[in-house]
């Protein structure tokens, strides 16, 4: 339970008020504000919620959430200074946008409850019964027709053994063989004469789970059969029932060529009756493979197949079984259950707790996967090092994740309403990396009116600077880094006059400082200067316990990057990441199962052990084969593989300068002179 209390009664707060008491883990504790006459006020009076004008008695250690809504800035201050160490002070800016985000989380859920209710009134509205059992054989699926047909209640049969609901069913026969039963004619003991076909349930790890049964009362049809001799007649009474059926329905001969749909499916694939009747039956798929011709060859039913079908794209899955008569096949029939909508309305849920998210943020310490003891002596240093405002230094390989540690530092850290600003100082130019970080005055005796530019320094203000490879700053940069952490001063490029400033510096490096200091190539007082909180982050092959955790949090990002719906990665699978040393670390993990999603087979959810040794194999044939090209030097080679880079960057975006300069973590102004350097413009 968490305990709140609410600063301002104003249309604000007491929006607040009313939302939080619908939470049954929310504790409003009091609302506080000087007007005694605040809808926030009158409301509590109401609700029987304490209230008051001074909310100094209400700030106790078990206080978990302060909303403050007053709309004045001298009482935020307040507030967060006086507040207990563990308690969370929202500003109203946020407060508000968090109240839009609910609400609009509450219309989400509403549709979604409104579509399973719709879909609960058409298996009512169904005309044949329904009954589904569990394992154990106690009915949990009952629709109104079964109720109807059987005499027995919804709430009587729920729960109940399903021999105590239907005495002659066999369903737990069903269950237990896991066989598929059809056409059965079964009497109900109340002499109701029916034709039902029994199916068992599996879920998604083939284990049965239960059994389902579909009848229908053919009393009426076997005495109308006995009046109606006309097989023409008999046929358009069927199809009026197919053609009643809100699900498309669609018909195929025992070639595969379509013989009869209904309305509904061509409202669903938008296709006409003409352009699929005669037509193969896989004339409708725009995604997978025909389950009609599935089903005649192997004369089995098939169920629950996710396709993509018509000009519409619609999103549905899909039931066929085959037309057994006289035990020859003469067709199959397919039901097409359309669930885009609901798709829709799942993916509009990512998409708000995607907002959520950003809006939160950036990466903070629940992000960071492993439970070695090296990485969690990490974690620690890292969490307490999120408390103070002393400059922190970053330890660690390429991939390692110095730049995620960085964000939940910052994250954790007071500065965490500020920015956020990396700056990767081994693909700045250093001609240009001075103005980049300490701003440019323009020259005023060569009669220069341009603007003055604000360097990265002073766009942290208040927040931390991500200085990526430390060890790549130029010597004079190091030294006015230096000066700053020294007294918090900084002199723009061309400028006289010093600026104060509060800038938290987070710097890392992959190199060895000890060795550059000894070479003389880095500042030795820097080095002590940043080295008062340093971090070691442990590379990922020392640490191969953690690939399975590490592999899980990757899947759900990748699924969301690639749009797949990748479930796991099988223990054999896992156990050949573990064989790989990992060079490259977490980053050629994510690397390596990139490649490996991107081989599987459409619909495979299962990464498997052939998967990943495809995908490490070209890796590692790669760097066999990288061979040192003849009569090249160091800077050649070099340039050329910038110069590749370049090239992929600018066609992965397109040619959006802006994009391709965040992607490769360097500013726009690096990217032109290195486009012109190697005449990419």
């Amino acid at each position: 339970m968490q305990n709140v209390l609410i600063v301002g009664a104003g249309a604000g707060g007491s929006i607040i008020l009313d939302l939080l008491q619908n939470l049954e883990f929310m504790n409003v504790k009091a609302i506080i504000d000087t007007n005694e006459h605040a809808p926030g006020i009158k409301r509590a009076k109401q609700l029987g919620i304490a209230y008051g004008a001074d909310w100094n008695s209400y700030l106790t250690d078990n206080l978990h959430i302060i909303f403050d809504v007053s709309g004045n800035k001298t009482v935020f201050a307040e507030l967060l200074k006086a507040r207990p160490a563990q308690t969370v002070l929202i500003p109203g800016s946020v407060a508000n946008l968090l109240v839009s985000l609910l609400k609009e989380n509450g219309t989400y859920i509403t549709r979604i409850h409104a579509e399973m209710h719709k879909q609960r009134m058409i298996f009512d509205s169904i005309e044949e019964g329904m009954i589904g059992i569990n394992a154990e054989g106690n009915v949990d699926f009952f629709n109104k027709s079964a109720a109807k047909m059987t005499g027995v209640s919804i709430e009587e049969a729920i729960g109940r053994p399903v021999t105590a609901v239907i005495p002659t069913t066999e369903l737990p026969n069903v269950f237990k063989s896991g066989k598929v039963e059809l056409n059965r004619e079964l009497v109900l003991g109340n002499g109701l004469k029916i034709v039902t076909s029994r199916f068992p349930l599996f879920d998604s790890d083939g284990r049965k789970v239960g059994a389902f049964a579909v009848f229908k009362d053919i009393t009426g049809v076997v005495a109308l059969a006995e009046e109606i001799t006309d097989l023409n007649n008999v046929k358009t009474m069927l199809e009026a029932i197919i053609h009643s059926s809100d699900d498309a329905i669609s018909v195929v001969d025992d070639k595969g060529y379509g013989i009869l749909v209904n309305p509904a499916y061509t409202r669903i694939t938008g296709l006409s009756k003409d352009e699929v009747i005669g037509k193969p039956a896989n004339a409708d798929i725009n995604e997978g493979e025909s389950i009609h011709m599935k089903v005649l060859q192997s004369k089995k039913p098939v169920r629950g197949v996710n396709m993509r079908i018509g000009e519409n794209n619609r999103e549905v899955i899909v039931n066929v079984a085959p037309i057994i008569v006289d035990q020859q096949m003469r067709g199959s029939v397919g039901v097409i259950h359309d669930i885009t909508e609901m798709r829709s309305l799942m993916k509009e849920l990512d998409q708000a707790r995607t907002i959520i998210r950003e809006l939160e943020s950036t990466y903070t310490f629940d992000d960071i996967f492993g439970g070695s003891p090296d990485m969690e002596i990490s974690i620690e240093q890292a969490k307490l090092a999120a408390k103070s405002a002393v400059p922190v230094l970053l330890r660690g390989e390429i991939g390692t994740g110095k730049e995620l540690f960085a964000h939940a530092i910052h994250s954790s850290s007071e500065r965490r309403f500020n920015k956020f600003i990396r700056v990767n100082c081994a693909t700045m130019q250093s001609d240009a990396l001075e103005s980049e970080l300490f701003g440019l005055e323009p020259d005023v005796s060569q009669n220069n009116y341009a603007e003055v530019v604000q360097g990265l320094f002073e766009q942290s203000e208040q927040g931390t600077l991500f200085l990526d490879e430390v060890a790549e700053l130029p010597y004079a940069v190091q030294k006015r880094l230096l000066t700053y952490l020294q007294n918090g001063m900084i002199c723009r490029n061309g400028g006289k006059q010093s600026i104060k400033l509060s800038v938290r510096i987070i710097a890392a490096t992959s190199k060895n400082l000890e060795k550059a200091m000894h070479n003389g190539t880095f500042n030795e007082e820097l080095y002590y200067v940043l080295s008062r909180i340093t971090i070691h982050i442990a590379p990922l092959r020392s640490r191969k316990k953690d690939i399975p955790l590490i592999v899980g949090h990757l899947l759900v990002k990748l699924n969301q990057e690639f749009g797949m719906t990748i479930e796991k990665i099988t223990v054999q699978a896992q156990e050949r990441l573990k064989q790989y040393d990992w060079p490259g670390n977490v980053r050629e993990l994510e690397n390596v199962l990139s490649r490996a999603m991107i081989y599987m087979e459409s619909g495979e959810v299962v990464i498997g052990l052939e998967d990943v040794v495809k995908s490490l194999s070209s890796r590692e044939n790669k760097i066999d084969k990288q061979l040192l090209p003849e009569k090249s030097t160091l800077t050649s080679i070099m340039d050329d593989y910038e110069k590749t880079i370049l090239e992929t960057a600018l066609a992965e975006n397109d040619g959006n300068k802006s994009l391709t300069a965040s992607r490769l973590g360097i500013s726009l102004r690096s990217l032109y002179y290195k486009l012109e350097k190697f005449n990419l413009v």
